[in-house]
């Protein structure tokens, strides 16, 4: 006996067979909009990299990636940098800063050296 197709199902594939080009036609719209965007925001990377050139959307899309990950790098960095700065500030505030550091151990080989010249004024280096 041979499948039957009902009307509703004729129907439900005619309009799926209707509706899936304009759905990946709206798919690849925003797709290439999207591209657009990228490189009107990274115009001027974009320029340095490669000048004169008519970039391709896999060009823009590699080249949006390395600059993310230069972005990505500069913000740790940034942000490492921030985090020693508030440790040193804090240190200073509690007195223990770099430039107060204890002084090294005496060495029970090295004669001649007075005691009280390790409690001088610490050396700066500003």
């Amino acid at each position: 006996m041979a499948p039957t197709i009902s009307l509703q199902d004729a129907h439900l594939t005619l309009t799926h067979k209707i509706r899936k080009p304009l759905v990946e036609k709206l798919r690849r719209e925003r797709i290439n909009s999207s591209i657009e965007q990228l490189k009107t925001l990274l115009a001027p990377e974009f320029l340095q990299q490669q000048p004169d050139s008519k970039m391709e959307k896999a060009d823009v899309l590699e080249m949006t990636v390395c600059f993310l990950r230069r972005l990505q790098c500069v913000r740790r960095g940034y942000a490492n940098c921030a985090r020693e700065a508030a440790q040193f500030l804090s240190d200073e505030r509690a007195g223990t800063h770099l430039g107060q550091l204890p002084p090294p151990e005496e060495d029970a080989t090295s004669p001649g050296k007075d005691k009280s010249s390790a409690k001088s004024a610490p050396w700066r280096p500003w």
